[in-house]
């Protein structure tokens, strides 16, 4: 285990591996892969066996958190890395308040493109 991941796993309160969320969305795990693939999901390998998960929060029933693909291709064309894209989606911030995540999740996604916005400035 790394640095980031301790510091990763300070921050997101649960993660699914690749097989549950194809399960949550009722498609092939191939297609959950190619959503990452794609950028609409972010994952991180963890674990002893290094298998790829993405943060629960990203996962909204059944479908992608509304506005996250947009988000991460927005923070992904600042330069953050997925690591530093998750460290600012889980990092609280007192002005949404809460976290980027759970504004997504609260459908506040115009408050968090405009913070990610900002950012690049």
């Amino acid at each position: 285990m790394t640095e980031n991941d301790t510091k990763i796993d300070t921050l997101v309160p649960a993660w699914l591996a690749l097989p549950d969320i194809a399960e949550l969305l009722d498609v092939e795990v191939t297609r959950v892969r190619q959503l990452v693939k794609e950028g609409q999901l972010i994952a991180v390998r963890r674990g002893e066996n290094r298998a790829l998960y993405v943060p629960a929060a990203f996962i909204d029933g059944d479908k992608v958190v509304k506005g996250l693909p947009g988000l991460l291709t927005l923070l992904r064309d600042d330069g953050f890395t997925v690591d530093e894209m998750i460290e600012w989606l889980f990092t609280p911030d007192p002005t949404l308040p809460g976290t980027p995540a759970q504004a997504l999740l609260e459908n506040r996604g115009t408050e968090v493109k405009r913070r990610a916005q900002a950012l690049a400035v």
